[in-house]
Parts: C-alpha cells; structure tokens; sequence
C-alpha cells in the first residue's frame, strides 16, 4: 500500500566511503547490523545502506566491494550534522582511507522505495548548479536477464554524456536491487541525457512494456556542499574544483 504523502525534508544526505580490500569482511558486518541503527537515529526518517558499481554496466558483475554508501532523509540540516559523530558515522570513518559527503536538496521525486516515499513531494524550483539524479528499482525476477541485457548500450551512453561530473550504481543487494547515482554539471545536461539520448529513451520506452520493476522511484536534487574527498564519488577530473560547491 502507497504511504501518504510526506512534507519534504530538511536535508538529504550521501555518504561514500572508499576502503582497502582487507576491511571489506568489517564492512559486510556492519551492512548487517547498522541499518537499524541508522534508521533509529532522531531526526532520520527514511535511511538505506548501500553497496556500490563501478558504474560501468550497472549490472550484477559490477559490484564494488571497496566503496559503500550511505543515503539519509533527515529533519533538518541540525540533525544530519551529527551524522558523522553518531556511532554509525564513526564506525565507518575508522575503515574508511577516504570518504565524502554530499548534500541534497530534493527537486522532483517520483516513485517509491520500500513502499514509502522518502523525499515526500518536493517543491521544485530551480538549480542553477549541479544536480543529481538518483534511480532505484527492484527487479522482477522473471524479467532480471531481459533487463540486464537492456542495459549496456545505456551505460556506454552514459560514460561520454556530455556535463556527467559523476556516475556509479547503488543496490541494497547485489542482485535484484538496481539503482544509479549520477551527478551532472546543470540541469539541461541532465535532461538532454534522460529524454533526448536515444538509447536512454529506448529504454523509458521499453520499461512500461517489459515489466521490468516491481518498485521504482527516480529523484533528482540539487547539490549543495560536497564535503569530503569527491574522488570517491569517481568525480570526472575535466570537472574542476568550482563545479559544485563546498570543500574539496
């Protein structure tokens, strides 16, 4: 059953983490135990765990095991601010050897995740900088193999967008829990990849007659501060130091 709607929240928050290969045993436990933790956290309403991709086929052989992430709706910008302090936080900054932070305020948002809907009904407005686009679906298994043969041709597309700043997918698990991330200079750049690439739009056409998804929602946000080390997120170089705002 759909939740009602929800007042847009004070401030969504992204965190990567990048970690050598050794404590990757030490990241699996703690995808297992912190989730409830976060969600548990005052002032989160809606937060996920989650593994990463390279970004270079968005499908089940291209997990990263070396960078995890962490998306959180919060109450307010007060709230998120003790992220990085909270027993969470810490315990991932001790396995971490680089990791960033971005914020986001919600523009558009449709869909839903885990039968909710995290980032409410946004207001809109306009970005005059940088923007990020979150897609995430979950995957009927019967249609799993269709889909993922649908999907290089529009992961090659991606990789030479023209104003992509960012890209990488996102999962709750490696298979079957399909999501992206990508970050993008403006936001025509970001449109005229979603509606007038053609393999992005064979794509949009096939979803409603391919039955892909049992559940989608996709989101785009404005970036505010990127605080941390960007590389992380795989921040293209040509993207400079002034492309979004915050610390380097």
């Amino acid at each position: 059953m759909s939740q009602p709607s929800e007042d847009p929240p004070g401030l969504v928050t992204l965190h990567v983490w990048r970690i050598p290969r050794a404590a990757v045993p030490r990241a699996l436990a703690r995808m297992a135990t912190h989730p409830a933790r976060l969600r548990r956290r005052p002032g989160v309403r809606f937060a996920k765990l989650l593994g990463t991709g390279t970004g270079t086929g968005f499908g089940p052989g291209d997990v990263d095991l070396t960078r995890w992430a962490a998306l959180v709706v919060w109450d307010s910008p007060a709230a998120a601010a003790g992220f990085d302090a909270s027993p969470v936080g810490r315990s991932w900054a001790r396995i971490a050897r680089a990791a960033v932070r971005v914020e986001l305020r919600p523009l558009t948002s449709r869909g839903e995740w885990s039968g909710r809907r995290p980032f409410g009904d946004p207001p809109g407005g306009r970005a005059t900088g940088p923007v990020l686009a979150l897609t995430r679906a979950r995957l009927r298994a019967r249609r799993a193999v269709t889909f993922w043969r649908a999907v290089p041709p529009v992961a090659a597309a991606l990789a030479t967008a023209p104003g992509l700043l960012a890209r990488f997918g996102v999962g709750e698990a490696p298979l079957g829990w399909q999501g992206t991330v990508s970050v993008w200079r403006d936001p025509a750049d970001l449109v005229a990849f979603a509606y007038r690439h053609p393999e992005h739009r064979a794509a949009i056409t096939r979803t409603p007659t391919e039955g892909w998804y049992a559940e989608e929602l996709f989101a785009r946000f404005a970036v505010g501060d990127v605080v941390g080390d960007r590389t992380v997120l795989g921040w293209a170089a040509e993207g400079g130091p002034d492309t979004a705002r915050g610390h380097a």
